[in-house]
């Protein structure tokens, strides 16, 4: 494919319509670094951790200094470079492994994304720049164990103004890095008001505890965790100031949702690079199956996936830039970009044939991955649900 497009790589054929090429210069050579590092560092241990359910704690002060943690905000010393290049970012992270990315998003997306939207002054001076440097690890701790899609509708964790504190009860469930954040971002329900807070909770706080879950055959590198919370005494000054209800809250959410739709378009053009080799490699009947027509059918359709939703999250992070994103547009773009991976990661692993469901190929790590991008963050039913209601006014949630 040729190269006609000044920041379009002749190499990457997956980015078919040279999307990179709406990125600066300087965002592109961050990039290059970002992705220099990610095949030296990430890419040949990512299969034995994922295997092993165990996360590369090693990688994280090499990782740190590639100083990416504060891209999508405006920070002493780092002005903001916007959600396109933080965009960019999770795609290069999910192209070798959802997992990381996952990391990178809880941490920088959802954990400092609540203190940065919903904190006070003091409050981002006292905990972002040590999360920007990876010095202090976040988590988010929205799920509960009897709460998931209706979540809004009735927090069963508690929290109870006591003088200057806050006490607060109840669980977390499903909560990324949980087992090893220094700073949890704890949404409870506040008994006096039945208004939703938000509170950064200091893991060694006593009453708090995180257990990691066993047996997850998605995203296995993160460490999911099951947090308790009995009586944990939280200071005034450790809850959020500006998170007063479930809106509060949802400020955040309509951020990272968008970038979940960049993960999956990098875990989709992951298994597309790595079917068109295998098809160029791999010979049956005498020549490379790349020759079939059922399997350049297969690859066409693979790679119209990524180009449309490669689309979709570019026009969020541009409309988010713009400061004129709304919700619906965000659960659009999640619910259809991880569904279109959900589609091209089985068509991947169909012509990998048996070679498929071997963690060496590459495919079955995605395959399992794209289980958990296509739930979290709102499963596409009530992300259709959201956008069925901006289409006819009328709400079918129950």
């Amino acid at each position: 494919m040729a190269d006609p497009i000044p920041g379009a790589r002749a190499d990457l054929d997956a980015d078919f319509f040279a999307y990179r090429s709406l990125l600066e210069k300087e965002e592109i050579e961050r990039l290059e670094t970002l992705r220099g590092w990610l095949e030296r560092e990430l890419a040949p241990i990512a299969d034995e951790q994922w295997a092993q359910a165990e996360f590369p704690f090693q990688l994280i002060p090499g990782f740190a200094a590639l100083d990416l943690a504060s891209v999508p905000y405006d920070l002493p010393g780092s002005p903001g470079a916007g959600r396109l290049l933080a965009g960019f970012i999770s795609l290069e992270l999910s192209r070798i492994d959802p997992s990381f990315s996952s990391f990178y998003g809880i941490h920088s997306g959802l954990a400092m994304g609540s203190i940065y939207h919903c904190g006070s002054d003091e409050q981002r001076d006292r905990w972002l720049p040590a999360m920007r440097r990876f010095e202090k690890i976040g988590a988010f701790g929205l799920t509960e164990p009897h709460g998931g899609s209706d979540v809004a509708g009735g927090l069963e964790t508690t929290a109870r103004r006591d003088g200057d504190d806050w006490v607060l009860d109840g669980a977390k469930r499903w909560i990324g890095n949980g087992t090893f954040a220094d700073l949890i971002i704890v949404w409870a329900r506040d008994v006096a008001d039945d208004s939703v807070k938000g509170f950064v909770v200091e893991k060694e706080m006593p009453g708090f505890t995180a257990t990691k879950m066993e047996g997850k055959l998605a995203l296995r590198t993160v460490q999911n965790a099951d947090l308790g919370f009995e009586g944990v005494r939280v200071p005034e000054a450790n809850r959020l100031q500006h998170a007063d209800s479930f809106a509060d809250t949802n400020t955040v959410l309509r951020q990272t949702r968008g970038g979940v739709a960049w993960g999956a378009v990098g875990a989709m053009m992951a298994v597309y690079e790595i079917a068109v080799q295998y098809a160029q490699d791999r010979e049956q009947f005498g020549k490379p199956i790349a020759s079939f027509e059922l399997i350049q059918d297969l690859l066409s359709r693979m790679l119209g996936n990524l180009t449309a939703s490669f689309g979709m999250a570019v026009r969020v992070a541009q409309l988010q830039d713009q400061g004129v994103f709304q919700d619906e547009q965000g659960a659009l773009a999640k619910s259809y970009c991880t569904t279109r991976l959900r589609e091209s990661v089985a068509w991947a692993r169909e012509l990998l044939g048996g070679n498929g469901i071997l963690l060496e190929y590459g495919i079955a790590r995605f395959f399992n991955d794209a289980e958990a991008l296509y739930s979290y963050e709102g499963t596409r039913d009530i992300n259709s649900l959201m956008v069925g209601r901006s289409i006819t006014g009328i709400s079918a949630f129950t």
